[in-house]
């Protein structure tokens, strides 16, 4: 049956609503892939032109090489009515058809799971309180969830990789596209062994703008609540605000300078009941989880390219960032959760060494 799932889903046309009423009308997909129009002007809230686009295209749309084509790509999937479809995500009022995913669930703990959403131009110190946040949850089964995007995004899976979490990035886009660019080594980092790239879009659906405000549901509603550190009035997070709200989910924020025009829709959300966030134990507390850290060795100059600059003597981000290569935003991040950690810290006001 998995193939008429992703049939459905390889139609630009339609939506994850559309398969979803035919789903729950017929009762199991194949039914729901063979209906005639006589059937489908039956089906209460149906969007008829969506129904005349769906039957226009089916005929030109074979189950068995959609399948073929997906898996061509390396990617797996998951459809709605798989034992092993995310159970939050399933409670949502408009669940994805099918989830498209690179990566491993394996050790991706979905009853604990965190979003995090923000501004795209974060600023430097919301960058590095997040860090510092996400390093207090650090190497426990608590699993960051966010958008692959730039800013905030970026900053919310580099953190949760570097201790030791797992991440699900979520893309707004099928899997022929990696979006924004420089995120191209993250994907890889979560695929091998992260967490989890997944979207609800075929390989071959493009990162329209529309596409962006569909991804949001999916991160607040994959998620026990949705952390919110930077958002203007006018902003993604903001929606993604709305919509945790709506999906019954606990939203929280982050505090920030209030002449900084990312804070606006962060106090408009503290006003209205958000629960504010300054410490790892404000989630906890918020989420009502207890947590067990699991501690780990800390990393040697031949694991970590920081460790191995900074060997024989200090030196200043700039004079790391010629001999690691990293870029410079990774390389920031990195250096502020180690020093965070005790595993390096800063000497002379800009220079840094290994504890």
């Amino acid at each position: 049956m998995d193939k008429y799932w992703v049939a459905f889903s390889s139609i630009e046309k339609i939506d994850s609503e559309f398969v979803r009423r035919l789903y729950n009308y017929f009762g199991d997909i194949k039914s729901a892939w063979e209906a005639c129009q006589q059937d489908l002007e039956q089906i209460d809230g149906l969007n008829i032109k969506q129904a005349q686009k769906f039957l226009a295209l089916r005929d030109k749309t074979n189950p068995d090489k959609a399948v073929e084509f997906v898996q061509s790509r390396g990617v797996k999937f998951l459809t709605f009515d798989d034992e092993n479809y995310p159970a939050l995500l399933k409670q949502i009022e408009t669940p994805p058809a099918v989830l498209y995913y690179k990566g491993s669930w394996e050790g991706v703990n979905l009853d604990r799971t965190l979003a995090v959403v923000g501004s795209r131009r974060a600023s430097t110190s919301a960058r590095a309180q997040l860090a510092k946040i996400i390093a207090e949850l650090g190497n426990t089964d608590i699993c960051v969830v966010s958008g692959l995007a730039s800013g905030i995004d970026t900053a919310a899976h580099e953190s949760a990789l570097a201790n030791n979490l797992k991440t699900i990035g979520v893309i707004a886009s099928g899997f022929d596209f990696t979006y924004p660019a420089a995120n191209r080594q993250l994907y890889e980092r979560i695929i091998n062994g992260g967490g989890v790239v997944v979207t609800e879009f075929f390989p071959t659906f493009e990162p329209l703008p529309f596409r962006f405000l569909q991804r949001n549901r999916i991160v607040s509603g994959l998620s026990s609540g949705t952390f919110v550190v930077e958002a203007s009035l006018k902003s993604g997070a903001l929606t993604t605000a709305n919509l945790t709200l709506e999906q019954g989910r606990e939203l929280m924020c982050m505090p920030g300078l209030i002449s900084n025009p990312n804070t606006a829709g962060i106090y408009k959300m503290l006003k209205t009941g958000a629960a504010l966030v300054t410490c790892a134990d404000d989630i906890l507390e918020a989420l009502k989880w207890e947590i067990k850290t699991e501690q780990l060795p800390l990393l040697s100059p031949e694991d970590d390219p920081i460790l191995n600059a900074i060997e024989i003597e200090p030196l200043t981000a700039d004079e790391i960032l010629a001999q690691t290569n990293l870029k410079l935003e990774d390389l920031l991040t990195d250096l502020t959760v180690m020093e965070l950690k005790g595993i390096i810290e800063k000497i002379d006001g800009d220079r840094y060494r290994k504890r």
